[in-house]
């Protein structure tokens, strides 16, 4: 299995300059949007403002995230920050569905009972909220090839240029044929699409949060190619998570041949180098055991015996 880590590398200071211009952007459009919703009676507009404000609260949370990530370890966060991104990325899509739902309720309320809406208002603002968010794409474009957390907040802002878009054909529609239904219609195809992309990446934070393997690793590959290694007798005991976003990890017991008990450091190194080379396992933490003193009835994953996993 091999990765690829090409990507263009941003400067910390330029990719910290180019997430604040984006923060102050979506809050100024999303202010703009909820005034704008208020005054002309647009359920989408403010919709879309919620849409908005849900990805500049995303931006702000990486923007402090890829500060505090920078910490080096210490004696309360030994394994150091980097997981404060994971944390924030799970509450972003919690309260992104939270929004979505309450959309659904309020358009469904409003299809009931179409109100007045000013159309022009509502060509006009999504028109302003395009632009912002095909800025704010622009300029996460070349950062998000090396960060999944930035790689969401550049489809986000993608979505919401399509959004807005549907803002605009909305009003237009209103303006045009006083199509007063089409307002909350939109609003709840907004809601359904922003529960769609929360629900479906919610569980990525949820996995990593779990100690979950990390999805990109075939652990049965990895555990075949440590078994393969001169020496080894076998493995039990793996433990495969990540310790960050990019940083895979594996803590395991290896199983070491009586005749091979003395080459032990050049097995170790044999594993390690394996690990790291093949399936960018960076991190490894190995007990050794020689064959004749090994855990008997060991499982393969976690701590307990085959007899538990029956």
């Amino acid at each position: 299995m091999s990765h690829d880590h090409g990507h263009a590398h941003i400067d910390p200071k330029s990719g910290d300059r180019r997430v604040s211009i984006a923060i102050w952007a979506n809050a100024l459009l999303t202010v703009a949007q909820i005034v704008g919703g208020i005054l002309s009676g647009s359920l989408a507009l403010i919709a879309d403002a919620l849409h908005n404000f849900s990805d500049m609260a995303s931006l702000v949370i990486a923007f402090a995230a890829r500060k505090i990530a920078r910490r080096p370890a210490d004696a309360r966060m030994t394994f150091g920050y980097g997981r404060i991104e994971i944390v924030a990325a799970l509450i972003n899509y919690t309260t992104l569905i939270l929004v979505g739902f309450y959309l659904i309720y309020e358009g469904g309320m409003r299809m009931i009972d179409p109100p007045q809406v000013a159309g022009w208002t509502v060509v006009i603002l999504g028109g302003v909220a395009l632009v912002v968010d095909t800025l704010t794409a622009l300029l996460t474009y070349s950062m998000q090839k090396g960060s999944v957390n930035i790689r969401a907040l550049f489809l986000h802002n993608l979505s919401d240029a399509l959004a807005s878009v549907a803002v605009i054909v909305g009003g237009a529609l209103i303006i045009l044929y006083d199509m007063r239904w089409v307002d909350p219609a939109i609003t709840i195809g907004i809601a359904l699409y922003i529960l769609y992309l929360a629900l479906t990446e919610i569980g990525g934070p949820i996995r990593t949060l779990m100690l979950g393997s990390p999805p990109d690793i075939d652990n049965d590959a990895v555990v075949a190619a440590m078994r393969g290694i001169d020496g080894v007798a076998d493995i039990h005991h793996a433990h495969f998570w990540q310790m960050e976003e990019h940083a895979a990890a594996l803590d395991t017991h290896v199983v070491v041949e009586v005749n091979a008990w003395d080459r032990l450091e050049d097995i170790k190194h044999a594993i390690k180098r394996a690990l790291e080379s093949e399936f960018d396992i960076t991190h490894s933490t190995l007990e050794f055991e020689r064959q004749d003193r090994a855990h008997q009835n060991a499982s393969l994953y976690g701590h307990g015996g085959k007899e538990d996993a029956d």
